[in-house]
């Protein structure tokens, strides 16, 4: 994965997650990458064009699949410390252990780092640890 982070950030961009779905009966390897401003269908491009001749050489999976490149959207899944840390500012859901109870809780990210996230919800601000985290997505209020 390193070496695949490290491949990446030659395009400016950042490797945000790597997902692995059968769709239709097809093996999907989807990348998502990310950059301060969002990233663009150039971005897109590039990464596909540096990483698909070193996949053809050395596969991600075996047997058939299709590469796919893209941003992981306005909504999107946050699992580590850095995902946080990039959505400090925006909404988001999150499913946690907290003060020794499973809650559900929505609100804004005021703050992250390695090890917590810091929540406003319903006028409270909760300090949550990344590790009792266990869903969480940024959503957008419409």
């Amino acid at each position: 994965m390193q070496n695949l982070e490290n491949l990446i950030s030659q395009c400016g961009v950042q490797l945000y997650d790597v997902e692995v779905a059968n769709e239709n009966g097809r093996a999907i390897y989807r990348i998502y990458i990310a950059k301060p401003g969002g990233v663009n269908l150039d971005d897109c491009e590039k990464v596909s064009r540096l990483l698909s001749p070193i996949f053809d050489v050395e596969p991600p999976l075996s047997g058939d699949y299709v590469l796919e490149v893209s941003s992981p959207g306005l909504e999107r899944k946050l699992e580590k410390p850095s995902h946080f840390i990039s959505s400090v500012g925006e909404l988001a859901k999150i499913s946690a252990e907290v003060d020794g109870e499973n809650k559900k809780l929505k609100g804004k990210i005021l703050s992250a780092d390695d090890d917590e996230t810091s929540l406003e919800s319903e006028g409270q601000i909760l300090k949550i640890k990344i590790a009792n985290i266990k869903k969480a997505k940024t959503y957008i209020e419409w």
